[in-house]
């Protein structure tokens, strides 16, 4: 009889997969699942971070677009002393979609979390901090006695628990060899389960950063949405110089164009063609210069109540040249995704506008609601509401519509004020008072303009000063200075008697 136990029991071990054979998973006296993989070694996030290095992510965070992923690539410049603390500057590139962004970040020598850096990368260091570097919360370099810190061993039944409602434990869990796009790597798998579903991360010893990760948030129902995803493309030591030095930026190619940084932004507020939910926001400029952004804020409202949003919505924005025909672009597969989503039914986003000059129609497109995993979702839930933009040539104003009738005359010289007010030469209010006495004494004659009152703010928009400086230079024509002087009119700046 014994002889048949131990043959059924031997039997049985054979047919434990192989990962789960180097783990020492159990439930301990506590009551909860411990881990511990069964090799020597320990790690912490940073390990082995040196001057050189470069890494090159693919990274998403429910933070930022609800998971849209984008391409973050590192490079470690230096060591530098900040006050007393010593830190690694990092150059940072980022293409995010059709757009690219780059920029410095400093991060700590003890845990690599970002502590400073441009303002530009400001989204993307969040997703970098609350991803790719989590785990820096539970493991990092030594530091000195204090408790639950330091390096955390491959063998610990434990690294810490996770401190939300019902937070579970995070638990080295077992070796595995994984491929990514930067390679094969024998890997220890660290997870948590969260609302019945693993969370996995994959790191390597003596490597500063996790290689894989896919996560999932905590929910009290449901299936859990993703918290967090990335994945190494590639690494490389002793780099020793900037490999982003000659990137052109997507802002410094719109500031070559004179995209505008302040514009009048107009709003939405429209149900869907099939009553399924209120589309609500607004979208700016309305006229937008050929290869500058469009900003968008969408909500998405309940028809029954307005104040309340739909979540998990499955979305996406199409562009018309002629509604009867299909649509020339789609935000998603410019993107490269199926689709867009937001699980709190809010959404801010900037789109590049790359169309030939002309008027098109955008289409807010609801394909339905319901889990992110699940493609389309509800279809009971469709539907679409449009917007009208017009799309200008170089050159061209973006914010105000043109003059209703032609320019009966301009002085020459006027261009030599114009110029004066860009250089910063005269100020604002000199230079207003010097175009509302030529207007008012009938020697600069422009198309008839209403007379806005005034808001109480004598401020010039910057876009005003931009037309000035391209009119003296002959960029722009009398037709398109001219609508930003009837804009300071219209709008009480510039009074006219």
């Amino acid at each position: 009889m014994k002889l048949t136990i131990i043959v059924a029991f031997a039997f049985a071990l054979l047919l434990i997969p192989l990962v789960s054979q180097d783990s020492f998973a159990q439930v301990n006296s506590g009551g909860f699942q411990a881990g511990g993989v069964n090799i020597d070694g320990s790690w912490y996030v940073g390990e082995g971070l040196k001057v050189g290095d470069y890494f090159s992510f693919n990274v998403c965070h429910v933070d930022y677009l609800d998971c849209q992923q984008f391409n973050m690539s590192i490079w470690v410049q230096e060591k530098v002393l900040v006050g007393t603390e010593n830190k690694y500057r990092m150059q940072v590139l980022v293409h995010d979609g059709n757009k690219i962004v780059k920029g410095i970040m400093d991060v700590g020598d003890i845990a690599p979390e970002p502590t400073g850096g441009d303002e530009i990368l400001g989204k993307y260091r969040g997703a970098y901090k609350s991803s790719i570097v989590w785990l820096s919360a539970f493991a990092t370099k030594e530091i000195g006695d204090l408790t639950g810190k330091g390096p955390k061993d491959f063998r610990a039944p434990s690294w810490g628990k996770i401190a939300n409602i019902g937070g579970q434990q995070i638990l080295p869990t077992a070796e595995q060899t994984i491929t990514v796009r930067a390679g094969e790597f024998d890997s220890i798998l660290v997870t948590w389960k969260t609302g019945g579903i693993l969370s996995k991360v994959w790191i390597v010893d003596e490597f500063p950063f996790p290689i894989k990760a896919k996560t999932f948030m905590h929910v009290s129902s449901g299936v859990p949405p993703t918290e967090y995803e990335f994945e190494l493309l590639d690494y490389k030591e002793n780099v020793s110089s900037n490999p982003f030095v000659n990137v052109e930026t997507t802002e410094s190619k719109q500031a070559a164009k004179g995209c505008p940084v302040e514009y009048e932004k107009t709003k939405f507020n429209e149900s869907t063609n099939t009553y399924s939910m209120i589309v609500k926001g607004a979208y700016g400029p309305k006229i937008v210069k050929q290869g500058c952004d469009i900003e968008w804020f969408i909500d998405f409202k309940r028809m029954v109540n307005p104040t309340e949003y739909v979540d998990q919505v499955h979305y996406d924005i199409a562009i018309f040249s002629d509604p009867s025909k299909p649509p020339i672009k789609t935000i998603s597969k410019d993107l490269g995704f199926s689709e867009l989503y937001t699980a709190s039914g809010q959404t801010h986003r900037f789109i590049l506008v790359d169309e030939p000059p002309g008027k098109y129609t955008y289409a807010i497109v609801v394909y339905g609601t319901g889990p992110e995993h699940i493609l389309g979702g509800n279809p009971e839930t469709s539907g679409l509401t449009t917007v009208e933009v017009e799309v200008v040539k170089g050159g061209q104003t973006s914010f105000v519509a043109p003059p209703t009738a032609s320019i009966t005359e301009i002085p020459q010289w006027v261009k030599n004020n114009a110029e004066w007010w860009a250089d910063d030469q005269i100020d604002d209010a000199s230079f207003v008072s010097g175009i509302q006495y030529l207007i008012n004494q009938g020697i600069m004659k422009i198309p008839e303009t209403s007379q806005g009152s005034s808001s109480g703010s004598n401020k010039i928009p910057d876009w005003i000063k931009g037309n000035a400086e391209w009119w003296a230079d002959g960029q722009i024509d009398d037709n398109t200075f001219v609508s930003g002087i009837q804009w300071l009119i219209s709008n009480g700046v510039m009074r006219i008697s």
